[in-house]
């Protein structure tokens, strides 16, 4: 893979670029719409090329070790066979799943146990399994296994497993440079910064990653409970250390204004659980503000429910049937809302990646995130 600059913004840190791996190429900035368990909850592969046209999408190593397990995805030749995705995937390494489980959870230098939440069986992941896995799973991009940290989380404790998550980074590089992929095409291992809202910490994390020389880098244990001035504050600052001539990825990021304050900062790559869930609960994303679909102000608006999108369901069903769907119960509510909102995403990256190339990026940016952030 390499990561190719086209374009950056004058005024601001935004970046358009491309990233290239053997199954295609990623015009960054990118959002990454999330298939935890190997699926994109409620929405056909066929929506999300034709109208979501998603170019990567982010499989779960946890969710994907537990159901449907190692053997059965290698028997069926890795993730991009099993799901028929011939789409770039990145892998996350389970970390941030480990963090969810504190209360069934146990983490030392070695690695970290815990239990099934489907059956309470007992697992350990170390950070070279954490590798192995992946090689199985066959993820294009690949994370490194770190240790995310709660928030608010004391200042002693974000140091100490900040080192902890830079030691289990060196036993993921000398893993992953001792094994070969599994199924003829390369991987990519991306390293995660870490140290919670501690400014000092981060420039120490984010140093530390740069000096690994991967070939892209990744921003973890944000978007956690922080407030977004934290988010942003701590995003700038370790931008400003990581190269510019390699990928940054802001995991589990977040609204549309999150996302455009953030690709502004010079971050290249996103993905967020927020479309798909809030769509499959009635909650709109649109080009003009947030929209509960549910309320009875939509029952007689049979204007589209968003004439900007990209997708046809959004262009061709009007509020009123959404509205109806939702509030009969029809599961083809939630997939129209999942596809709307995953669609919303990547046309507002794509629309990002446009302004700056066209160098007009700042001022779209600002009137943008007024109207993305209202609730109509």
């Amino acid at each position: 893979m390499f990561f190719k600059l086209e374009a950056t913004d004058k005024n601001t840190k935004a970046r358009a670029g491309i990233i290239t791996t053997d199954h295609g190429k990623i015009p960054t900035p990118i959002f990454m719409p999330v298939g935890t368990a190997g699926t994109v909850k409620a929405v056909h592969f066929n929506d999300l090329h034709k109208q979501v046209q998603a170019e990567i999408i982010l499989g779960n190593t946890y969710h994907l070790y537990l159901r449907p397990g190692m053997e059965i995805l290698q028997q069926a030749g890795g993730l991009h066979k099993f799901n028929s995705w011939n789409k770039p995937i990145l892998t996350d390494s389970g970390g941030y799943q480990v963090y969810s489980l504190a209360q069934m959870r146990k983490i030392n230098e070695e690695g970290v146990k815990f239990q099934s939440h489907i059956d309470g069986s007992k697992q350990f992941f170390t950070p070279e399994y954490a590798i192995d896995i992946q090689r199985k799973i066959g993820g294009d991009i690949i994370m490194a296994f770190d240790e995310c940290t709660p928030y608010p989380c004391e200042k002693k404790y974000a140091e100490k497993s900040m080192q902890l998550t830079h030691r289990w980074l060196q036993r993921c590089i000398d893993q992953f440079h001792s094994t070969e992929n599994i199924y003829g095409y390369d991987q990519f291992l991306f390293p995660i910064v870490q140290g919670s809202v501690y400014e000092d910490l981060r420039k120490q994390s984010a140093q530390f990653i740069a000096e690994q020389n991967c070939t892209g880098n990744a921003i973890g244990g944000l978007s956690v409970g922080e407030p977004h001035d934290d988010m942003y504050a701590i995003t700038e600052i370790v931008c400003n250390i990581l190269p510019l001539e390699k990928p940054r990825y802001l995991m589990g990021v977040g609204t549309p204004a999150n996302i455009l304050e953030s690709v502004a900062l010079g971050i290249d790559m996103f993905d967020c659980v927020m479309p798909t869930r809030n769509g499959r609960n009635g909650m709109l994303f649109t080009s003009e503000g947030i929209i509960n679909i549910r309320n009875k102000k939509w029952e007689m608006d049979f204007t589209a429910i968003d004439e900007n999108s990209t997708a046809d369901v959004s262009k061709n069903h009007s509020k009123a049937y959404l509205r109806h769907l939702f509030i009969s119960g029809e599961m083809l509510g939630p997939m129209i809302g999942s596809i709307h909102n995953l669609s919303f995403y990547l046309w507002l990256v794509k629309e990002a990646r446009n302004k700056i190339m066209e160098g007009t990026f700042e001022n779209w940016k600002k009137e943008m995130v007024k109207n993305v952030a209202q609730r109509l």
